[in-house]
């Protein structure tokens, strides 16, 4: 968030106050005058209801004007803790963090999301409560819960939509299922959106325009523009694993359709053509083994899967003129063999003016993108000034009841 703000003309409420001071800088009352032009006594009303909900806490040092000292006043991202799961098609990453997505316990498991709904969210309510423990914490201090999931999502309702990898998930109604079981407010993803999220909050918070692309048992691409996450009309922005390429023939794809992208460059393709040719190899990270044992056609796949991959980026960095690129997924653990084939194809195929302050590298966050996306999808649901101002009026209006 900006340190130096203007001058607003709505009136600020806590939660405006509070979004001033996520920044991580503490402020004082009459700092908090000067940017919001509210009243002092208004700003100290705002400040005491911030106080007692625990958002914020007033700073060890005391800040010093020529007068008495005056107290300063930070965001505490301690107040509340979250819950955040990675699903993807074989294994699953979990995590509890604060509000400032600090990891404070964390796992990965090995389970097939084909395990059905119920079963796989039974593991994670299971696993969730194991977590808090570790962390020194309960399910009252949680917040909200942030879920991927590997296929395509209505985030608005939470629900899978036809996803081509999760049989039994389809229009399955998550929240209201976890909801209960958690307490606490529960949001879900694709889980390329969320790593995307992730990405960009831990390793490139100052750029505008990102695509953060997952190379793994399938592809799509998480799509940041102007900080925020594009999602489309229904959710489904950013699914470039089902768009024809020229090099996939008509090999048939999961989804039903012919010559997608996956079809040849997705980790459960790229591992199916190296079982043909009597490799040991069973899904993506079985590939990128190979690649790092010196395996030439392994490499050869990998590189090839990297051009495919470029040829349809090429048609988006002209289209959408991102500033940075990140390949992430298991596959990316292959290195420079994937980047290459990528940045070969971008770079020949797009025109020089989109290319011409282009970064395309690897992920920063390894597998722990997603549950950081996961964690930031929550965080900025619970923190936004609306939802602070509303966990405010609900406290005010419980408090007479419980006095």
């Amino acid at each position: 968030m900006d340190g130096d703000r203007e001058l607003t003309t709505e009136p600020a409420g806590a939660g405006a106050l509070l979004a001033i001071l996520r920044d991580g800088r503490a402020r004082t009352r009459t700092e908090l005058v000067q940017l919001t032009g509210l009243a002092r006594s208004t700003v100290t009303q705002r400040l005491d209801a911030l106080t007692d909900q625990q958002w914020i806490r007033p700073t060890d040092d005391a800040m010093f004007s020529g007068g008495r000292p005056a107290v300063a006043f930070s965001f505490n991202s301690e107040a509340r803790t979250v819950l955040a799961a990675d699903l993807g098609a074989t294994h699953a990453r979990i995590a509890v963090t604060d509000l400032a997505t600090r990891v404070l316990a964390e796992r990965s498991r090995d389970i097939r999301i084909t395990e059905g709904p119920e079963h796989v969210l039974g593991w994670l309510v299971e696993e969730f409560t194991e977590l808090l423990a570790e962390a020194g914490r309960t399910l009252s201090d949680v917040c909200g819960v942030g879920v991927g999931l590997p296929g395509p999502v209505e985030h608005t309702s939470g629900r899978p939509v036809n996803p081509p990898i999760m049989p039994g998930w389809d229009s399955f109604d998550v929240p209201a299922w976890l909801e209960p079981r958690l307490g606490a407010p529960v949001l879900v993803d694709n889980d390329v959106n969320i790593m995307a999220l992730g990405e960009h909050w831990a390793s490139s918070p100052d750029v505008e325009h990102l695509l953060f692309v997952k190379v793994g048992t399938g592809i799509g691409c998480g799509i940041i523009t102007e900080h925020r996450l594009h999602r489309g009309a229904q959710g489904s922005a950013g699914d470039i694993g089902h768009i024809r390429v020229a090099g996939a023939g008509d090999e048939p794809c999961r989804c039903g359709n012919t010559g997608c992208l996956e079809a040849v460059a997705g980790g459960g393709a790229l591992a199916a053509r190296l079982r043909a040719a009597g490799a040991d190899a069973t899904d993506g990270r079985d590939v990128v083994t190979l690649v790092r044992a010196g395996n030439q056609a392994a490499i050869q796949l990998i590189r090839q899967a990297g051009r495919d991959i470029g040829d349809v980026l090429a048609s988006l960095v002209n289209f959408f003129n991102p500033s940075v690129i990140i390949i992430g997924g298991d596959i990316s653990d292959s290195g420079e063999h994937l980047l290459a084939g990528v940045r070969e194809v971008i770079y020949s195929r797009s025109l020089p003016l989109a290319t011409q302050h282009l970064t395309i590298r690897g992920r920063e966050l390894d597998d722990r993108a997603g549950v950081i996306g996961a964690a930031v999808m929550v965080i900025e649901h619970t923190l936004s000034p609306a939802a602070v101002d509303q966990a405010i009026a609900t406290s005010d209006a419980a408090e007479p009841a419980s006095s």
